[in-house]
């Protein structure tokens, strides 16, 4: 989990100018987004595993929610001290699209585990 957060902030401490390769539009760009806190997502269900099985679930996944999303808001917010970078909430919204695609896949899943 820790891994995927570095991975996020590093991304979002380059400032504008060193991402000439990244794309501009909208759709790609909110589809690394919501990739990158989809993966933050997983990480966060295989840290956090063993408490799961104890905590109801339901609380669970919107906790998981719920840190994907503020920490998307805290990188967001991140951005306005790096140069040549926006804020964007279009970007925190594909991130918790993301995160919540993840956990919505795994509450699928384990309801049919449970069939």
């Amino acid at each position: 989990m820790i891994v995927v957060m570095g991975f996020l902030f590093f991304f979002s401490h380059l400032p504008g100018s060193a991402l000439p390769w990244y794309p501009r539009g909208y759709s790609l760009d909110k589809v690394f987004h919501a990739f990158g806190y989809g993966a933050l997502a997983i990480s966060c269900l295989f840290a956090f595993n063993p408490h799961l099985s104890s905590m109801r679930t339901l609380w669970a996944n919107i906790g998981i929610i719920l840190f994907c999303l503020v920490y998307a808001i805290t990188e967001e917010l991140h951005q306005l001290f790096i140069p040549g970078r926006v804020v964007s909430g279009w970007d925190v919204l594909a991130g918790l699209t993301g995160s919540l695609v993840v956990v919505g896949l795994r509450c699928t899943k384990k309801k049919a585990d449970q069939e």
